[in-house]
């Protein structure tokens, strides 16, 4: 399951230190984060060294301004407090290669 992440207090605790972070910024009324959504939590098992969190936009738009997220979905890819790559869309594809590409981080 994901963490659900509220506020930018708490998302800012989430990246602390060497932590790789896997963000889904979503909102519920977005068509195409309910179908991506589901196959971002199926992907958790395959990446135990990557914490996978959640960010609703309506309800932590804090954090969404930080970020300059601005479409959903948008996926941001987190090490050491780095973004190190994002993905705005619905592509699982593209989501895979960007969880191999963060988890091959040393």
């Amino acid at each position: 399951m994901a963490t659900v992440l509220k506020t930018l207090a708490e998302f800012d605790a989430c990246i602390q230190g060497n932590a790789k972070v896997a963000v889904d910024f979503t909102a519920a009324w977005c068509g195409p984060c309910k179908f991506i959504g589901p196959k971002f939590i199926d992907l958790i098992p395959n990446y135990p060294n990557i914490k996978f969190v959640k960010v609703d936009v309506d309800e932590n738009s804090e954090t969404a301004e930080k970020y300059n997220v601005s479409a959903m979905p948008t996926f941001k890819f987190i090490h050491n407090q780095v973004v190190t790559d994002e993905l705005v869309g619905a592509s699982e594809d593209g989501l895979k290669k960007r969880l191999d590409a963060l988890n091959a981080i040393a």
